[in-house]
């Protein structure tokens, strides 16, 4: 095993108890609206899936995901887990966490650099024979620190955009050793989580952090992927002024067929009040836009990396620096302007303050993904070298069929003559 210092998160709180108590109570709550993976969970629970098995956790520590992590733990595997962002961890969750005597939980909120490498390395220290990414930090420290590790990995899953990013390039470059599901790819993670989840929870989290309102503003939207499309239809919903930026001509062309202006950022940096980056790119808003920007504009981030406003070139510009709110930190300029960044440029639905993450019901959804992926490489982890797949569909499926059950929904089923047809060639006019 891996020589590893850094505690468990039980060891670093002073009110234990409370914090547990806390935790436990915010994890109680999600439970009830997470009627996935409490049907994954019986199943678990009975058949023992992970029995010996060693999974390790990089996600954002928080009551949905705690849901997942014990769901693993409770069908029999060892768990470590850690945070994946250094301000989205609840430390109370993970203290409730840490408590289960299969769970051990690194994660805590405002942590910087090197201990949240140091938390990833304790999870590592565990050699997991799964893992399970929520960006893909855990699977590149693995990879490029601890390649001795690799044998013993039957393969991983991860959750997000990024993370899926990553894990093609290192694939593509002859880099990634094991197999990963792209979890963020499948129907039933991006068509909910990340337009329902990412628009809901950012603009939640925007408004709660400033109290302001949306009504009437210029919200700039950069990036019009399944993140982008959510925030902005969510914006319009709420009467908001809705501006896209691209780069990819047929999804610029999408969001003008929409309804929403299209434009380059070095226009909408000039009329925008609100600005909300969603690309998973780096240097989206640049010293150039920063000075054609207007008084009192927000600037916020709902990429997974805190990459994508350039905040050095804006500490450069700025005169004074100052929090105006919990949250937010006003960038004083020297001609008099204030641009306010929101959660230090991180991800915004997790970070800021008072963030909460996706909703509960979009969340069971990518975690019943999650559960049973892992479930897959476990009984099939033969049948996939090294690489990024898809999420077998027919996991999609079982996780839709479980949702729409607990909803009171039916929906039709193709007849035999039906599904004859659609499988033949063979008719013509």
């Amino acid at each position: 095993m891996t020589e590893t210092e850094y505690p468990p998160i039980s060891e670093q709180l002073d009110d234990l108890e409370s914090a547990r108590e806390e935790g436990r109570r915010k994890m109680d709550w999600a439970a009830q609206h997470m009627p996935i993976l409490e049907r994954v969970r019986e199943e678990f629970v009975a058949n023992q899936p992970f029995a010996g098995e060693r999974i390790g956790m990089a996600m954002h520590v928080e009551a949905k995901t705690a849901m997942l992590v014990e769901t693993l733990a409770e069908g029999g595997a060892e768990v470590a887990v850690t945070g994946c962002n250094p301000l989205s961890t609840h430390d109370d969750v993970s203290a409730a966490l840490d408590t289960h005597e299969n769970i051990t939980s690194y994660a805590k909120r405002g942590v910087d650099d090197d201990e949240y490498y140091a938390a990833i390395e304790a999870v590592i220290a565990h050699e997991p024979t799964i893992t399970v990414d929520d960006g893909m930090d855990l699977v590149a420290a693995i990879h490029e620190d601890y390649p001795e590790l690799i044998d013993g990995i039957i393969g991983g899953a991860e959750e997000t955009t990024t993370g899926v990013h990553r894990l093609r390039a290192m694939d593509d470059d002859g880099a990634l050793e094991y197999p990963v599901f792209a979890v963020n790819d499948t129907p039933m993670k991006r068509l909910f989580d990340n337009v329902h989840g990412t628009g809901e929870s950012s603009l939640a989290s925007i408004a709660m952090t400033t109290n302001l309102s949306w009504a009437g503003k210029n919200v700039v939207v950069s990036g019009y992927g399944y993140c982008g499309k959510g925030v902005a239809k969510k914006a319009a919903g709420q009467n908001a002024n809705v501006i896209v930026t691209e780069v990819e001509p047929r999804r610029a062309l999408e969001a003008h067929m929409e309804g929403y202006e299209v434009m380059p950022m070095a226009e909408a940096a000039a009329v925008g009040d609100v600005f909300l980056t969603t690309t998973g790119n780096r240097d989206v808003i640049v010293e150039e836009h920063f000075e054609k920007m207007g008084d009192g504009v927000l600037l916020a981030n709902a990429g997974h990396f805190d990459i994508e406003i350039d905040l050095e070139a804006l500490d450069d510009l700025a005169v004074d620096r100052y929090e105006a709110r919990d949250g937010v930190e006003a960038y004083e300029l020297d001609d008099g302007r204030t641009l306010n960044v929101i959660a230090e440029g991180r991800l915004v639905n997790l970070a800021a303050p008072v963030s909460l993450g996706h909703p509960v019901e979009v969340m069971d959804q990518s975690f019943g993904i999650q559960a049973v992926c892992v479930r897959e490489m476990l009984e099939n982890g033969d049948e996939y070298d090294a690489g990024v797949y898809d999420v077998p569909d027919e996991l999609d499926k079982e996780i839709a069929e479980i949702k729409l059950e607990a909803e009171g929904v039916d929906f039709d089923s193709l007849t035999e003559t039906q599904r004859e047809y659609m499988s033949a060639w063979d008719h013509g006019t």
